[in-house]
């Protein structure tokens, strides 16, 4: 079965995908919605071992490895 490959206008993986990704889709999804449940960068950045300006720019939708 063939799976297929999110790319953006580069025909560059994106996402779960890229290469220097270190959270799934689902992650982000779920740091997202903890983030909108009130939950603080600093207590995300920790719980999903990122940075917590990698969290800011996620959850204000700015960058997510690309």
């Amino acid at each position: 079965m063939r799976r297929v490959v999110a790319v953006n206008e580069k025909n560059q993986p994106i996402g779960e995908d890229h290469p220097s990704a270190k959270l799934t889709d689902h992650e982000v999804d779920l740091l997202i919605e903890m983030h909108e449940d009130n939950v603080g960068y600093r207590k995300l950045s920790q719980m999903f071992e990122i940075s917590k300006s990698q969290v800011r720019n996620i959850c204000k939708g700015i960058k997510r490895a690309q």
